[in-house]
């Protein structure tokens, strides 16, 4: 009993603050209602004994994508009474592809049994005394070894990738060039004069 109430309070939040997030007229607003809807989708993960995907789930997109949100949209001066100009001459096909998403949902949710995945827990069964994480932990770093190496890979080629794209150099900064300090040579930036006591040196 105590479990469907949690159940059901935090699955209405988490749709109430979906709501409010498509609805607020306050990008600010809009981002902290997707912080909100992202912790409560994390209390149904670890309800449902998914606790690495709910951790997964507050560190990458609460601790990452949804504060970079806000800190953009905080920081950028963007006009939102002009982008919202042209929503209407959009709406028709943004409904249509709603509308679409949420007829496969509906089917989806009609269609599935919960028979559908028993041959499948019934092949593989969870051994006893190792954890939800532990076992994911030990499919992804033995068999999974090299396609998990190669994605954290491809990410980082696309993060050198997005910060040499978006890199500009201005004319009117002083910069440091370590190569040149380093290859530069003393003779030719010191000078070493011999002066005698109580006489001055001519520069």
């Amino acid at each position: 009993m105590i479990e469907a109430i949690f159940f059901y309070l935090f699955s209405a939040i988490l749709v109430l603050s979906a709501l409010m997030v498509i609805t607020a007229k306050n990008p600010v607003h809009a981002v902290l209602f997707l912080i909100l809807a992202f912790f409560n989708a994390a209390a149904l993960f670890v309800m449902l004994g998914a606790e690495f995907i709910a951790m997964t789930l507050v560190i990458v997109y609460v601790g990452a994508v949804a504060v970079l949100f806000l800190f953009v949209v905080m920081m950028l001066d963007i006009n939102f009474a002009a982008l919202r100009k042209g929503m209407k001459k959009h709406l028709p096909v943004g409904g249509a592809v709603g509308l679409l998403l949420l007829g496969e949902l509906l089917w989806i949710y009609k269609s599935w049994t919960p028979s559908m995945f028993a041959e499948q827990s019934a092949a593989s069964p969870m051994p006893e005394g190792v954890t939800n994480t532990h076992a994911l932990g030990q499919v992804l770093y033995t068999q999974y070894l090299y396609p998990f190496e190669t994605a954290g890979l491809i990410l980082l080629v696309a993060m050198i990738g997005a910060i040499t794209l978006t890199l500009r150099r201005r004319g009117d900064v002083r910069r440091q060039n370590v190569s040149d300090q380093v290859a530069r040579n003393p003779k030719d930036v010191i000078k070493v004069v011999k002066v005698a006591s109580g006489a001055g040196v001519e520069l």
